[in-house]
């Protein structure tokens, strides 16, 4: 299918206290250019979310970003060390007793002594974090995947219209030709019958000069090429509900053909009708070349 190189996706990701967020947003861009921000908990993940990226996209430029969000309850549990506890309220009351002092051992001061408490950290494991990581990066790809293919189907079918702007205008050129052409043998004509008088005009040479004004205003080879890059240009825009590779390049190529073909024939008008359609071409064409920069 034919892709823009512009959209959006955004995946997420829960487990054991831990919230992945995935955004992804790209853009048109000559190669595929990636920017991952990650958390420092995910920077070992880096390579593989790359790698996971390049089976979804050929080309754009894109900006991926990752957060994670703790649920602290679940990341760390306090425990108290009730054996450490014990021991130092026994050395506390002992101390009560041989020294002849009060005894005033509280709860809240047991607590504060080295040891009573400790912290268990339940950070997952590295693989239950990729496990997240992946998740959330394909449901974010999917979803740019699937925005992009709208773009590119809104991209293909404006497409196709100013291709067939294009072969209008081409038609109205190549009909209206050979009028011009017989208005000139005429004009040629008469012309030539008015210097001369009643002198005999050579109607050979009158033939010569008419097949050199021909010759040189014919455009037909031009039109022929023109429309025959038009079905080329359709025929990849078919070929993409097939090819799993981007066809922007293999588009850009044809356009640039097209206008070639476009400047040439606008060059041999000698008619203002004709250039005026010969413009609306070269216009239509540089509206296309506009929309697939943005084709992948």
């Amino acid at each position: 299918m034919i892709c823009s190189m512009t959209g959006y996706g955004r995946g997420e990701a829960a487990d054991r206290g831990y919230h992945i967020t995935v955004e992804i947003k790209t853009v048109n861009n000559r190669y595929l250019d990636m920017n991952i921000r990650l958390p420092r908990a995910f920077q070992a993940f880096d390579t593989k979310l790359r790698a996971l990226v390049k089976q979804y996209l050929v080309r754009g430029k894109a900006e991926m970003f990752v957060t994670l969000e703790t649920d602290e309850a679940e990341s760390a549990n306090v425990k108290c060390n009730l054996q450490i506890a014990e021991q130092y309220a026994a050395a506390m009351h002992e101390i009560a007793k041989q020294t002849d002092v009060k005894d005033d051992t509280t709860v809240s001061l047991i607590a504060r002594m080295p040891e009573v408490f400790k912290i268990e950290d339940n950070s997952p494991e590295e693989d239950v974090l990729e496990k997240l990581l992946t998740e959330a990066a394909v449901e974010a790809l999917k979803q740019l995947t699937e925005s992009r293919a709208r773009e590119g189907a809104y991209l293909a079918e404006d497409i196709r219209g100013k291709l067939t702007k294009i072969r209008e205008h081409a038609a109205f050129i190549e009909g209206k030709v050979p009028e011009i052409n017989a208005a000139y043998n005429r004009k040629l004509k008469e012309r030539i019958e008015e210097i001369l008088g009643n002198h005999t005009v050579d109607e050979g040479r009158l033939l010569t000069e008419a097949a050199i004004f021909a010759d040189k205003s014919s455009v037909d080879e031009e039109l022929v090429r023109l429309n025959g890059h038009i079905d080329a240009f359709l025929v990849t825009l078919d070929s993409a509900k097939e090819e799993s590779e981007g066809i922007g390049r293999k588009l850009d190529f044809l356009i640039q053909e097209m206008n070639r073909e476009a400047n040439t024939t606008l060059s041999k008008s000698t008619d203002m009708e004709l250039s005026a359609h010969g413009v609306e071409i070269k216009t239509e064409i540089e509206k296309i070349r506009e929309q697939i920069q943005n084709i992948e």
